[in-house]
């Protein structure tokens, strides 16, 4: 299988902006949300763009497509 440079693709990209728009949004949650929902929002966005660089690393295409 063709490796994938995930910086190349654009779901990988428009991952990166989602991270920064949910930053973005969370940083005007109340402060009590801190360790709740602030956090497990924003893990959740970072998940995805770490998906999909890790499913480049794979060495079949199904395990790519199971990762993205």
């Amino acid at each position: 299988m063709k490796r994938h440079n995930f910086k190349k693709l654009q779901i990988w990209n428009e991952s990166m902006l989602l991270i920064n728009e949910i930053y973005a949004i969370t940083s005007n949650f109340p402060d009590f949300e801190r360790f709740g929902l602030i956090s497990q929002t924003n893990r959740c966005s970072v998940s995805i763009a770490s998906n999909i660089a890790e499913g480049t690393s794979k060495s079949s295409t199904k395990h790519f497509v199971n990762f993205l």
